[in-house]
């Protein structure tokens, strides 16, 4: 190919794939798919037989589930063997490999994606904690997915005394790749894309093993006319640029192109409708009680991209930043074949960056899919029988945020469910069951997040369970939801029982549930007031979450604004009822309550109707049993003259 013109039709770039070359391609769903060249590939073969028996290696899905994308690779034949993240998008490809046509692995998204930088460097491969104890470690199957799969592709071993998975360097040969502009001399930029993916490390990787790069834009530009800090892919790395058909190069399988998804501008307000509230914005809606303020979010494909939705209806995208796995931060990300495209994001970039982002730990929160469950909550959303859906992300994102929302309906497959006002009826069950005493395939282990102290919630229309040390807990049920009769008798295996809150009935009605006040604290000042009258304080911390330390300093100055101007102690009453204390600030929690008291507290009583609540509060401060109450009015009746032999002095909070 000219160093100075490298512009060639699409038939001529699919010429230059050979028979067992090891074949790279980028896209995620439908963004940044090279149709174009993966068309002529197809045609080329399905012509003349060649090229046949190609290695492929993808990080992320890429089809729509029919025909498009990766899909044009699924001939007996052409494909041989095929290491993949995500399979659910590419059915045809799928059945190949479920049917024992092909050589076929599901691997970690991510950590495919971190190894496109690694190959490129030379490495051997890469190391990672990501997927021990679930079906990619090498004692549960190495990913492989069927009997003739036997080559491994995930190594176990030790460093440091730690378990670690080796994910052994790929070869590759050919990259097909995508972007908006090309010059002459191949440098390509990406300023219509709405991703920018892997495209720079795959380039890499393949032309440092000596292979062929070619690339589909949109356009030429005359050589070195483009801006420098434009260029994604350099053109060194380029051997052939193919420019596409308008209708094989679509911004996403669902939009032809919106300027919004470039980021270049901001949509206007709205541009994204709210949810009908159906079954989808329950469950999201009650995923968004989760969401940490000022924190950082993964939201997964399917269910949990309804919760971005939500944030933007309740108004909460400016206190929060989403993301999703491709490399969007900030803004609200879209859905369905958008998915992976972001509407007012504060930045995109690659996606192995992303990885390695969610992979140290930078995720405050997570909201995946749940499609089946066991007692002990692990899940499996990627294999079902013959069925293959493939892990994505999933397994990078679920296995190292700090806190995991599982999101799905209780039931699947002819589900129906009425939202009535303030509450649910279940109109037809579904006929899949999803929480089982053993899940196909362990995409997520739930035994190693309990043992690590991971929160973890599953949460349904109907219900909300809790991972604990010793099973899945149920701990919040739907009003008009029957306990036996709606859940425990669909379920395969009982889960622990204690006390059962109510969802809250703002997720089943129509108007705003104006979760801004309960997440940021809105109404702290109506919750904390001195009678003076009695000189007593009341502290109403009724269904409060406390969840951080810049929570617990909230509170404390809010209490202290009230109690400075005093000129004597004041005996205090408190409501724990529905309160909630975050396990990782109860130490924060007893110290800013123990500082109140030497400032500012005589006697101070507790009261909640939950005998769970009474005994965490007990934990928390254990001398103060005597002072925790089932009601208000023992609460209270107790700071009366002379019904205790307390001090007035005495401190019980």
């Amino acid at each position: 190919m000219s160093k100075h013109n490298k512009i060639v039709s699409a038939q001529e770039a699919a010429a230059l794939i050979k028979d067992g070359d090891s074949l790279t391609t980028s896209g995620f769903v439908g963004i940044g798919v090279p149709d174009e060249l993966l068309a002529a590939v197809e045609a080329r073969f399905l012509e003349t037989g060649h090229p046949r028996d190609l290695s492929l290696v993808f990080a992320a899905g890429q089809g729509d589930g029919k025909e498009k994308g990766l899909n044009r690779l699924g001939h007996e034949g052409l494909l041989k063997k095929v290491v993949g993240g995500h399979w659910g998008l590419i059915p045809k490809v799928a059945k190949l490999a479920t049917g024992g046509k092909i050589e076929g692995w599901n691997l970690p998204q991510g950590c495919i994606s971190q190894l496109f930088r690694d190959i490129a460097a030379g490495k051997p491969g890469m190391l990672s904690k990501v997927g021990l104890e679930t079906f990619v470690d090498p004692r549960k199957g190495g990913g492989a997915i069927n009997d003739i799969s036997v080559e491994p592709q995930v190594e176990l071993t030790t460093i440091g005394g730690e378990e670690m998975l080796f994910y052994p360097a790929q070869r590759l040969t050919v990259a097909l790749l995508r972007g908006t502009t090309a010059d002459e001399a191949g440098n390509v930029t990406m300023e219509r894309e709405a991703l920018t993916i892997d495209s720079l490390a795959q380039a890499m990787a393949v032309k440092n093993s000596g292979g062929v790069v070619i690339v589909q834009v949109e356009r030429v530009a005359r050589a070195r006319t483009l801006p420098a800090r434009e260029v994604h892919i350099p053109g060194i790395l380029v051997d052939a640029v193919v420019v596409a058909k308008p209708e094989y190069h679509l911004q996403t399988y669902s939009t032809a192109f919106s300027q919004a998804f470039t980021n270049r501008i901001r949509p206007p307000a709205g541009e994204i409708p709210p949810m009908p509230l159906d079954v989808r914005k329950v469950i999201a809606r009650r995923c968004a009680f989760e969401l940490p303020v000022n924190g950082v979010v993964n939201l997964g494909i399917g269910m949990p991209e309804g919760v971005a939705s939500i944030a933007q209806e309740e108004g909460l995208l400016a206190h929060l930043t989403l993301t999703a796995e491709p490399g969007v931060v900030g803004g609200q990300p879209a859905s369905g074949l958008d998915f992976g495209a972001a509407v007012d994001c504060d930045a995109v970039i690659p996606q192995n960056a992303q990885f390695d982002f969610y992979d140290g730990g930078g995720l405050d929160m997570a909201c995946l899919g749940l499609a089946q469950t066991d007692a002990v909550g692990n899940v499996n959303v990627s294999r079902f029988g013959s069925r293959l859906a493939g892990a994505g992300g999933f397994i990078n994102i679920s296995q190292n945020a700090h806190a995991v929302v599982f999101a799905g309906t209780f039931t699947a497959l002819g589900l129906e469910v009425a939202v009535n006002d303030g509450g649910l009826e279940i109109i037809q069950e579904g006929r899949a069951r999803k929480f089982l005493k053993a899940v196909e395939q362990i995409t997520f282990s739930g035994t190693r997040a309990a043992r690590l102290g991971r929160p973890v919630l599953y949460v349904t229309e109907r219900c909300v369970f809790e991972l604990t040390r010793e099973g899945l807990k149920l701990t919040e049920v739907a009003p008009g939801i029957d306990v036996e009769h709606d859940v425990l008798a669909l379920m395969e295996t009982k889960p622990l029982i204690d006390e059962i809150a109510q969802m809250d009935p703002r997720i089943f009605r129509p108007e705003e549930m104006d979760l801004r006040t309960d997440l940021l604290h809105l109404d702290l000042p109506d919750r904390v007031a001195i009678d003076p009258a009695t000189n007593r304080l009341f502290l109403n911390f009724e269904n409060m979450r406390v969840r951080t330390e810049a929570d617990v300093d909230l509170i404390r100055r809010q209490v202290a604004s009230v109690c400075e101007p005093l000129s004597e102690r004041v005996d205090v009453t408190v409501n724990y009822d529905g309160f909630r204390l975050d396990e990782e600030v109860t130490a924060a929690w007893a110290k800013m309550v123990a500082s109140l008291e030497a400032q500012y507290y005589g006697t101070v009583t507790r009261y909640s109707g939950s005998a769970f609540i009474r005994m965490k509060l007990g934990e928390t401060f254990p001398d103060a049993r005597s002072h925790i109450f089932e009601t208000q009015e023992q609460a209270r009746t107790f700071l009366e003259p002379g019904s205790h032999d307390a001090k007035r002095n005495e401190v019980d909070v």
